[in-house]
């Protein structure tokens, strides 16, 4: 019993505390993603029926697709690999002269594929640093403390699905004491969507410097967006601009899932109506409206990842237990954290699959804070 005692603490440590089925699990969702990947543009067509129609079509997409991501060189190598594994199967042991005299085909094609997977990881290794450097760019992007406005609290969080994400949330100083509020989700995952909410980082400081108003801000967000090229830029934005004195808030929403105002009588009022997100066509008409942000009101802002989190049967975490828990009481860092606990409990281990990002802003303090 030591010894296997011994094995099991050493398979812990090598799989930071997994247990046999979650390896098995990440290990199928890595299979699926990976054949995925590299049968894009040869699963058109649907596979043949039975089980050796099946292993052969899928042999020859996962063949295919691996040699076409591998550059000229290795895809040469990968192929004389092949070659000597298929050797060494029917048994033609090189021990005559040449390069393979005395050489078993086998132990050199594992050589090859060894070789192989160290130069392709290299290269992994290689991007994740550079992914990592833009990460922490992207990062910088978004504020790391909220404002400090008098009678008014926040509390915001954002989880990346992937090294880099979409989602993007901001608070910028818009004249007069006023606030611009942001919270928006670019089309796709990882360094495409980076890119489209790093123009849409730069063209919202411009905008609310020339005129904060939403109206304007988004047409001008619209266009920059439009015109940096492509169907792929486009944005999902909420646009809040408060003016903390009187706590007047007018806004414009393009496609976001609509914030949640909870009025102090525990009322919840949706901010926003139907539209297209931007950077779609050239001109935008969001929906436009003005509430007034009174005392004891709270305000939560979201990207789709919130009521799109997922559990492990693939339920979604959806917007009425969103709702319920903003409805429930408690100024910004109450709901918040209670909102966070909620999705952790909900999706228990099930993995992320969206960027999540979650701000909420209270005015006045309630009693149960």
């Amino acid at each position: 019993m030591g010894r296997l005692d011994d094995i099991r603490h050493t398979f812990r440590d090598l799989t930071e505390g997994l247990d046999v089925k979650d390896v098995h699990g990440s290990f199928r969702r890595d299979t699926v993603r990976a054949y995925g990947v590299l049968g894009r543009g040869r699963l058109d067509r649907p596979e043949p029926r039975g089980f050796f129609g099946r292993w052969w079509f899928r042999t020859q997409v996962l063949f295919l697709g691996l040699s076409s991501k591998l550059s000229p060189p290795r895809r040469l190598l990968f192929l004389v690999c092949i070659a000597l594994t298929l050797w060494g199967l029917v048994d033609l042991p090189g021990d005559g002269v040449g390069p393979l005299a005395g050489r078993s085909p086998l132990g050199l094609a594992v050589a090859g594929l060894v070789l192989l997977l160290a130069l392709e990881l290299a290269d992994r290794v290689l991007v994740r640093d550079e992914l990592e450097v833009a990460r922490e760019l992207q990062r910088e992007l978004m504020p790391a403390r909220a404002p400090e406005l008098d009678g008014y609290s926040f509390a915001f969080s954002y989880r990346t699905a992937n090294t880099i994400g979409g989602d993007y949330y901001d608070f910028l100083p818009a004249g007069d004491g006023r606030l611009g509020l942001i919270v928006g989700d670019a089309s796709g995952h990882g360094i495409a969507a980076g890119l489209v909410m790093a123009i849409a980082h730069s063209a919202l400081r411009v905008a609310i410097d020339l005129d904060p108003s939403p109206a304007a801000v988004m047409d001008l967000v619209n266009r920059a967006l439009y015109r940096s090229g492509g169907p792929r830029a486009f944005m999902t934005l909420f646009y809040g601009l408060l003016d903390p004195a009187s706590g007047r808030l007018d806004y414009a929403c393009s496609g976001h899932p609509y914030p949640l105002l909870r009025r102090a009588d525990g009322v919840v009022v949706e901010l926003g109506a139907g539209s297209l997100p931007l950077g779609l066509r050239p001109g935008v008409e969001p929906a436009q409206g003005s509430e007034l942000f009174s005392p004891g009101d709270l305000l939560v802002m979201y990207t789709d990842g919130v009521p799109e989190t997922l559990d492990g049967a693939g339920n979604a975490f959806g917007f009425d237990r969103l709702g319920n828990e903003a409805a429930a009481g408690g100024a910004a860092p109450v709901v918040h954290a209670r909102i966070l606990s909620a999705l952790e409990r909900f999706a228990a281990s099930a993995p992320l699959v969206d960027d999540r990002s979650l701000l909420i802003i209270s005015r006045g303090r309630e009693r149960d804070a």
